[in-house]
């Protein structure tokens, strides 16, 4: 394996989270790579801008079987690919706009994934002036394009995949650059931009999910097993084969938490229902070590804040994504 590896919207992505300890050594683990998380594998999706904004072509980046693809067309997961990103194209008003926050970058004889936090604009004279702050995220699940609007960013993603092991570590290679701001930035796009207590966090998170529907089409979960990291000075350099437990069954007991650690709903992630319908997930419990997950959850992302907060400067970059058992 090689080393490199809208008019109104964007997806700005979001994730709460927590620091973890580094697993200890164990004797001969099992290493599996998640799906493409080698990052050597990108489709470049040649969009087309509308004209009254520019009519620029723009490239939208995608983990999957390396192509080309020409147009507008909604994006859906291709290859077999679990990945989804905040690489987006939203069409509101007749007007076709795209947002690109995390790009291919050569590494070695390879890829890597590179997911900046930057601010994206679009201004139309007596139509829209538009300014928000997005994000670099990927994520396993997709999104659901055309995005159509800023209105509750999260019920535009299927997030998680179904997934049933039980792995004892996430690991992979990653590097930071941190903004310099003491800060962070707010900006909808609807309202004046503020500043937002607090400094921005690059962050990874994992969440293991026993999910069940009901028969009105709610989804529920326990909360199976947890790893939340984020990273707080930049890192020049690469950091290879850093190595995260995953904690399960109810972690608040555990030496490790803290009291700002990821407590059970605290962001409300959306999927698609048995009717196509897109849904909460409500996490009702944390699980037991007993409990055997029905899906997995990964994320990386340049900013921790939520939809729209951040700060500009951010990048996170992530290569050789893998599962330890």
């Amino acid at each position: 394996m090689s080393r490199k590896t809208l008019c109104r919207v964007w997806a700005a992505m979001f994730v709460t989270f927590i620091l973890c300890a580094p697993l200890k050594a164990q004797t001969q683990p099992r290493i599996e790579t998640v799906p493409f998380g080698d990052m050597d594998q990108w489709v470049d999706r040649q969009i087309e801008e509308s004209g009254i904004i520019g009519g620029e072509t723009k490239h939208v980046y995608a983990i999957a079987p390396t192509q080309v693809i020409t147009g507008d067309e909604p994006y859906e997961n291709l290859g077999g690919s679990p990945w989804g990103t905040s690489n987006v194209m939203a069409k509101v008003a007749g007007i076709t706009k795209t947002n690109t926050s995390v790009f291919p970058e050569k590494r070695g004889d390879g890829y890597c994934a590179r997911l900046d936090t930057r601010m994206e604009s679009v201004k139309v004279l007596g139509l829209v002036n538009i300014t928000v702050l997005a994000a670099g995220s990927i994520f396993t699940g997709s999104v659901h394009e055309p995005i159509k609007g800023t209105k509750n960013p999260q019920k535009m993603l299927q997030s998680g995949i179904p997934f049933t092991k039980k792995p004892v570590a996430l690991q992979f290679d990653y590097k930071v650059r941190m903004s310099d701001r003491e800060k962070r930035v707010r900006a909808t796009g609807f309202s004046r931009i503020t500043d937002v207590d607090g400094k921005d966090y690059p962050a990874v998170v994992l969440l293991l999910q026993k999910r069940w529907e009901d028969k009105d089409g709610n989804v529920f979960a326990k909360r199976v097993g947890t790893l939340v990291v984020h990273y707080n000075q930049s890192v020049a350099d690469w950091q290879n084969d850093v190595t995260y437990e995953i904690m399960y069954g109810d972690i608040t007991g555990r030496p490790e938490y803290q009291a700002h650690m990821m407590r059970l709903q605290a962001v409300e992630y959306y999927t698609v229902n048995s009717k196509g319908e897109s849904v909460p997930i409500h996490e009702v419990a944390w699980g037991n070590e007993n409990d055997t997950p029905t899906h997995m959850y990964l994320q990386f992302a340049s900013s921790h804040g939520g939809a729209y907060i951040g700060s500009p400067g951010n990048t996170l970059w992530v290569d050789n994504v893998r599962l330890v058992y």
